[in-house]
């Protein structure tokens, strides 16, 4: 039994997220937790919603309401679609809380002590519409990098390049549309980065099993043109945290705030103290600070490739530079986009399925399992509903659903709800658990391994393998010749829903729960031996036979979603 800590990229609080953003952090992260869980580990699951920045005052506005309002309302909405979702947080925290504001400045004032924070006077873009300066997401502009358009003054989303706002081509506001822009000077705190490169390059360089999508990533933002930058940790915005040296003032920085970008990682932290004072677990040390014990836990995040850059430089360089015993990420998990039907997912754009929607057309093991399955590990992947219904029908209702109605409405018919006597397990049997103890393994170690597609993949092929044997047995034949027979195969495949339940869980939760309630499974320990698991309800052992667990996607069904999420959210 191992410790694992896991987070997931907190998303913006400004709306709901899209089925790109559902994949590239959240719902990966939950599939192994929830494996890890089904192992017997020690899991620590966090996420929460990253409410400060100009996302959230751009969007309180546009919703007319006060941010902080807002964002309360918001993080409801987006804890309740994660519910339902069946992401098992073990808490769903706020960036907003005050255990993150007393840690970010605690952070602030322990990085200025040790020499790493320098003020800086800097020419930042003013509107004179507007009557404000306008950092980073009120201003959008041509990319000087790649040429996008619509980049904004904090990072382009096209090119992935960080950007500061003067920066952009024919950049305008985003508040009013304003191109009468003007550079006037202001001060602001910078993180020295830069003085960290050394302790960064190498640290990056030991972590020699991270995905090649993340230390390319990191690798190019140490080592492109004039290599790591110091990075402004000061925004001159009315929501966010203020700029304190911990408990005390820091004369200067009167009236502003904190950068998102540098509280928002804080918020992992933070939000295990949250954890512990909602009374949902104790000791939140015992994760973060390894003089406190943290140093046999496993700490993985998953993210976005848009989110590498300040995962692994910005983040570390603050838990790094603050030089107190705090656990560095152990392993980073990256993902590429999931497009949307020749175009992007974009919640700023509003364009594609979003996780609201999805959840008020089917269930969410159906999404779970075809995300997860096309999941962008190693290049962009793209969502059609062609390709949707056609791996839903197949894997969801003909193999896997399909398997469990005719093993249960086949005994019930023919013998009773109870698991049938027959003889002992024969040739084809045996043959069939020797198959399965070797798929299992290949299961575990991509799950391990954090192969996600290669992992729904194995798990496809246990089911298969059940179906095969269904086929091949025939026990509607066999009954005719060899009732007995026939009894022993039925028990089998009964213990294999079973097993199948077990298994599936990190992918499809809601169904594998089904499955094992319909089996009367109150063991549902991972399985250590195949050959024990299938022989694990006995002959006798009563079950029910459940409603069909998927439904197929009809060719009108797919012609009618297709036409009412086109591409553009109302």
């Amino acid at each position: 039994m191992a410790r694992h800590l896991i987070t997931s990229a907190i998303p913006y609080i400004n709306g709901i997220k899209h089925l790109g953003n559902l994949v590239g952090s959240q719902l990966p992260a939950d599939l192994y937790a929830r494996y890890l869980r089904g192992r017997g580990h020690e899991v620590l699951f966090l996420c929460a919603t990253d409410e400060h920045g100009t996302p959230a005052e751009l969007a309180a506005a546009k919703a007319g309401k006060p941010v902080a309002e807002y964002c309360a309302e918001m993080h409801a909405v987006q804890a309740r679609i994660a519910d339902g979702f069946g992401l098992s947080f073990d808490h769903f925290g706020r960036s907003s809380s005050p255990q993150n504001r007393d840690l970010t400045q605690a952070f602030a004032g322990r990085l200025h002590e040790v020499g790493l924070i320098r003020e800086v006077t800097e020419e930042q873009v003013y509107s004179k519409t507007d009557g404000r300066f306008l950092p980073d997401r009120y201003i959008e502009g041509t990319c000087p990098n790649c040429g996008f358009e619509s980049a904004r003054g904090d990072q382009c989303d096209n090119c992935t390049k960080q950007l500061d706002p003067t920066d952009l081509i024919e950049p305008h506001s985003t508040i009013s549309g304003a191109t009468d822009l003007e550079v006037r000077e202001t001060k602001h705190l910078y993180l020295r980065q830069s003085d960290m490169r050394g302790k960064l390059q190498d640290w990056i360089d030991s972590k020699t099993d991270w995905p090649v999508l993340t230390t390319s990533i990191a690798k190019k933002w140490l080592n492109d043109g004039d290599g790591l930058q110091d990075r402004g940790i000061t925004r001159d915005l009315d929501w966010g945290i203020p700029v304190r040296k911990g408990t005390q003032d820091w004369p200067g920085m009167e009236g502003k705030v904190f950068y998102v970008w540098f509280d928002a990682p804080i918020e992992y932290i933070a939000s295990a103290q949250e954890w512990v004072d909602a009374g949902k677990g104790t000791d939140w040390e015992r994760w973060w600070r390894t003089d406190k014990g943290a140093g046999d836990v496993r700490y993985t995040q998953f993210m976005g490739k848009d989110n590498v850059p300040f995962h692994t430089l910005s983040f570390p360089a603050t838990i790094m530079g603050a030089d107190q015993d705090w656990k560095l990420v152990d392993y980073i998990k990256s993902f590429n986009y999931l497009n949307y039907d020749g175009g992007q997912f974009s919640t700023s754009r509003g364009r594609g399925v979003f996780m609201d929607q999805a959840l008020d057309i089917l269930p969410a093991d159906v999404w779970r399992w075809w995300l997860l399955s096309h999941a962008p590990e190693t290049s962009d992947a793209e969502f059609t509903w062609e390709a949707f219904q056609q791996d839903v029908n197949k894997d969801l209702a003909d193999v896997l659903g399909n398997f469990v109605s005719r093993v249960t409405k086949f005994c019930r018919s023919k013998f009773s709800e109870a698991v049938p006597e027959g003889g002992d397990y024969g040739e084809a049997e045996t043959a069939l658990i020797a198959e399965l103890t070797d798929k299992v393994k290949t299961y575990e170690a991509h799950m391990d391994a954090i192969e996600v597609r290669k992992a729904a993949a194995a798990l496809r092929s246990i089911w298969v393998a059940g179906n095969e044997y269904l086929q091949a047995q025939a026990p509607w034949t066999t009954i005719k010749e060899d009732p007995a027979k026939a009894e022993m195969q039925v028990r089998l495949g009964l213990n294999l829903i079973r097993l199948y339940g077990i298994l599936s869980a990190p992918f499809i939760p809601t169904m594998s729960r089904t499955m094992l309630d319909a089996m009367g499974a109150s063991d549902a320990a991972w399985p250590s031996d195949v050959a024990a698991a299938l022989t694990a309800l006995p002959p006798g052992h009563a079950f029910t036979v459940p409603e069909n667990l998927f439904s197929k996607i009809t060719d009108d069904q797919r012609a009618e979603w297709a036409s009412r999420f086109a591409g553009v959210r109302g």
